[in-house]
């Protein structure tokens, strides 16, 4: 940093001692030397304006100012020269536009100069690369690398310098759960730099008019025709809006989870007591919560539960049951009516023999 200070002061000293050497104006040795420092000034700031700028738009500018002014020079010969002053006013406005529109449109598409668009105008057939923008907040999710290490995301992941820029500053906060969260990106996209068969590449293109990340994120997809990787739902929605694809962790975590119905029976372990009178709580190996009624007593134990409804809510889905409860041994068959009464009865004396006749 020292060495850039010192460059910046001595090209200062150099532009005011050749002002005052040469003095271009005729108002004396001291409005010359004002007028060098402030035009050296200029030069400094826009020098330092200009060091945020990625490399392959300064040289698209370039390369676009320079075809302006050799296009401006054709027109030139070919057009009439005349002493008229309405043409001289025409050649003067063809030579400041071509250029000026040559600066603009190199400036804007100078992310065509990178190596990697280069080398793929020379390839015969080119693959379609499709490009898949990651945001802070799915490398600090880390269920990206489960996906990409599964092989269920292809084409390019790219990784725009600005999320990295992010993720820095959150791993250097002061508060230790950002800390950690940050260091825990920062662990992720190494972890999938290192996967075999996943292409990441660290993109250079920025945009210094758009400040809010989310929206240089859709700015970085629309130039590359790509698609971004996000569990973020405001950038989802915002996204979408606006015409660019978005792959959201969060709605394929939700389409991955195992469809239940209602009346099927499943084994669940009941963690702890639901907000309801005799209710408890599991959760599926998937995270899905499970309320079940008449399972307050059944806490830490595995229950076998008849799932009564299923919930699908934007924080994804409920499913609701009903303890399946042993039930109490049938009781025995009541007597018959007519044998009770028979019993309940007391026996009948016996008949008296018959009279004998006499003789």
């Amino acid at each position: 940093m020292a060495w850039f200070i010192l460059a910046r002061l001595l090209f200062l000293v150099g532009v005011t001692y050749t002002a005052t050497a040469v003095q271009p104006l005729p108002w004396g040795l001291a409005a010359n030397a004002a007028f060098g420092a402030a035009l050296a000034s200029v030069a400094v700031v826009l020098e330092s304006r200009l060091a945020d700028v990625n490399v392959p738009r300064i040289l698209g500018a370039v390369l676009g100012a320079a075809l302006g002014l050799l296009f401006a020079g054709l027109i030139d010969r070919a057009l009439l020269v005349t002493d008229d002053s309405r043409w001289i006013f025409f050649h003067r406005v063809v030579d400041l536009l071509f250029p000026y529109m040559g600066f603009v449109i190199g400036a804007r598409r100078g992310e065509w100069l990178e190596p990697s668009r280069l080398v793929t105008l020379f390839r015969a057939t080119a693959p379609e690369r499709r490009h898949k923008i990651l945001d802070t907040s799915v490398i600090i999710d880390g269920r990206v690398a489960d996906i990409c290490e599964a092989g269920f995301l292809d084409g390019t992941l790219v990784v725009p310098q600005f999320v990295l820029k992010e993720l820095q500053q959150v791993a250097d906060s002061s508060d230790t759960m950002r800390r950690n969260r940050g260091r825990r990106g920062l662990d992720i996209l190494q972890k999938i730099q290192k996967m075999t068969g996943v292409e990441v590449v660290i993109s250079d293109v920025d945009f210094p008019e758009v400040r809010e990340v989310d929206l240089k994120l859709i700015e970085l997809a629309r130039a590359l025709q790509g698609k971004i990787v996000t569990n973020d739902f405001n950038l989802n929605k915002v996204a979408q809006l606006r015409g660019v694809g978005v792959l959201n962790i969060n709605e394929l975590a939700n389409a991955m989870k195992p469809v239940v119905l209602p009346g099927e029976v499943m084994k669940v372990f009941i963690l702890k007591e639901g907000k309801e009178y005799n209710q408890g709580v599991a959760y599926l190996d998937d995270g899905t919560m499970v309320v079940v009624d008449n399972a307050r007593r059944m806490i830490s134990k595995t229950i076998d539960i008849v799932v009564t409804s299923v919930l699908q809510t934007t924080a994804g889905k409920m499913i609701f049951g009903r303890h399946i409860e042993a039930g109490p041994a049938p009781p025995a068959p009541a007597p018959d009516r007519d044998d009770a009464r028979n019993r309940a009865r007391p026996a009948a004396p016996p008949a008296p023999p018959p009279p004998q006749p006499s003789s």
